[in-house]
């Protein structure tokens, strides 16, 4: 369930922490609780398990978040130039060590995917955010150079019934390069918080959300940034739908 950063820590991290590397990343980490699939089409659920660490409406070319001087925009995000929507709904949930790291779809559709290549030779660790949820309980945003090269995997989900495609973009750390989807067939359709892929380790997953266009929904952030949340449990946006007449 939806708790506070220092709620959670206190609550749920503390238990495993004082535990070994080795117990940690081979018990802990690859843990896959059971747990229901809520299905409520007024909501899009997390996708994962994290610490919202921005959430934003913006333009193609506007920053999603600042680091160090350098804005971090949609488009560098999903490196994909056929993306046309103005303005998007982003949000940027990190897992961190301590997180179940399976991901699910956060609202029903046919989900395709590709792999985007990191944009520079190798990936950037992602050790500073980590420390800085964790230790500090504090979203660092300058510690968040990962963003502008690490490896990743775009995946979009068409929802027929909303008239709009939405996208899950899954990041992976440094020294993983290991995004693993359940399925490797594409153009597949899922049911609403069906788990679909796993990251290894420090990762982070965004929810890319088309807006405006004529669509037939608008949607409300329903938490504030340094939320923990539960993927397929806490729901992250409520949908407006709009009126017909």
């Amino acid at each position: 369930m939806a708790k506070q950063l220092s709620d959670w820590v206190n609550e749920e991290v503390s238990e495993v922490r004082d535990r070994s590397i080795r117990w940690l990343s081979e018990r802990h980490f690859f843990r896959d609780p059971t747990r229901p699939m809520f299905s409520d089409t007024d909501y899009f659920f997390s996708p994962a398990d994290g610490v919202i660490i921005y959430q934003r409406r913006v333009r193609r070319d506007e920053p999603v978040v600042e680091i160090k001087g350098r804005n971090y925009t949609l488009m560098e995000a999903m490196r994909d130039p056929s993306y046309r929507a103005e303005e998007s709904l982003v949000v940027g949930i990190f897992m961190t060590f301590y997180d179940v790291h399976v991901n699910r779809v956060p609202y029903p559709g046919v989900l395709s995917y590709r792999a985007l290549e990191p944009i520079d030779s190798f990936n950037r660790p992602m050790l500073a955010m980590e420390n800085a949820l964790v230790d500090d309980l504090v979203i660092d945003h300058d510690a968040a150079n990962y963003l502008h090269g690490n490896q990743r995997m775009l995946n979009k989900v068409e929802c027929l019934d909303l008239g709009l495609s939405y996208y899950i973009l899954q990041i992976a750390d440094y020294d993983v390069d290991s995004i693993t989807p359940f399925d490797l067939s594409s153009h597949r359709p899922y049911q609403q918080n069906q788990r679909f892929s796993q990251i290894r380790y420090g990762s982070q997953v965004d929810l890319i959300v088309p807006l405006g266009g004529g669509g037939k929904v608008d949607f409300e952030f329903l938490w504030e940034e340094g939320m923990h949340l539960e993927a397929g449990i806490d729901p992250l946006l409520r949908i407006v739908r709009r009126s017909s007449s």
